[in-house]
């Protein structure tokens, strides 16, 4: 695959100085534009394509619309967004973080941060909103904002007796623990993506059925699937974990990188999900995508068409930073 062009994503100053922009870590396409999430946050954005540009961004925070688990305030590390059927999607890595090591830290203080693990509730959730065109409602009819959050309902809790993931619910993501960076929904299934644990080199997907709480208005639950509340399938990504996916085609394209703290590689690949759990030896690889050296890392990927791609970035690299507040997004063209 190759970069046939660059297109700018123009940002408001508030999203700018919650670095938004430098942060993007969940991309859909619609009608008129894009959704976009930041990893440092607690809302979705959309912004419109005009005149060459997507622009005229408007926030959206979630907790105007659900009940987060740690208020509105606490990111949320939105790592996946995903539209069908008009609902809009968005969930969080429900994973633990291990704190940041700098450069000007002390030898006491780096040890002490690399001792320190922190949960932030906010990060445990699946919100599932209705859209009235581009615009999220907290009702429309009978159909109404919910979420799924909370002990014994999050997915990480759902995981904890899981024969393959319940011992990475506890260890941090970037220590090939469990972090969910990706959702699509293909045919009415849900398919979560994790970018960690890796087992093997295997990489791991869940496919859920949430539905309306009755019992819980404004919750999710999740109908169970082979007696379970979720299906596994494995994935042999050489040693990659699931960085983002989007449908296309009737089938769904993977975008692969690195578990740990790495540049890449980076790939696109597609999977075709078969209805029982699955073990997947080999997929068939789109192409690569190229990455930076400390920057400029590949984070979400949404179909513009039958050919292209649009590729946004965490950690872009200082030229992709624009004069006018903005951040440009990679258009790739996939092989025919």
């Amino acid at each position: 695959m190759f970069v046939e062009r660059q297109v700018e994503l123009r940002f408001d100053v508030s999203s700018r100085e919650a670095r938004t922009h430098t942060n993007l870590s969940a991309v859909r396409t619609d009608a008129l534009g894009l959704w976009l999430a930041g990893d440092e946050t607690a809302t979705v954005e959309h912004l419109a394509f005009r005149a060459g540009r997507f622009d005229d961004q408007r926030t959206f925070h979630l907790a105007d619309f659900v009940d987060l688990p740690a208020g509105r305030d606490e990111e949320a590390d939105i790592e996946g967004l995903g539209r069908a059927d008009g609902w809009l999607w968005a969930i969080g890595s429900h994973s633990l973080k291990r704190r940041r090591v700098k450069k000007g830290h002390t030898s006491h203080k780096a040890r002490r941060r690399l001792g320190s693990v922190v949960r932030e509730d906010n990060r445990y959730i699946l919100v599932r909103l209705p859209l009235v065109g581009a615009t999220p409602v907290r009702e429309d009819g009978s159909r109404r904002a919910e979420i799924l959050a909370g002990p014994g309902r999050n997915l990480a809790d759902l995981l904890a007796d899981d024969p393959h993931l319940a011992p990475f619910v506890t260890i941090p993501s970037k220590d090939n623990g469990l972090d969910i960076e990706g959702i699509a929904v293909l045919d009415g299934r849900l398919f979560v993506g994790l970018r960690g644990p890796v087992l093997r080199g295997w990489a791991a997907m869940l496919e859920i059925r949430p539905e309306s709480d009755p019992r819980r208005p404004g919750s999710l639950r999740l109908a169970p699937i082979d007696g379970r509340p979720y299906r596994t399938h494995f994935l042999n990504l050489g040693g990659l974990g699931v960085r983002d996916m989007c449908p296309h085609r009737g089938g769904m394209l993977i975008l692969a990188g690195p578990t740990m703290s790495l540049d890449g590689p980076v790939r696109v690949l597609r999977w075709d999900p078969e209805d029982e759990p699955s073990v997947r030896h080999e997929l068939d690889l789109v192409g690569d995508l190229p990455h930076g050296n400390g920057n400029d890392h590949p984070e979400g990927i949404t179909v513009l068409d039958g050919e292209r791609l649009l590729v946004v970035h965490d950690s872009p690299s200082q030229a992709r930073l624009t004069p006018e507040g903005g951040v440009l997004a990679d258009i790739v063209r996939m092989p025919g």
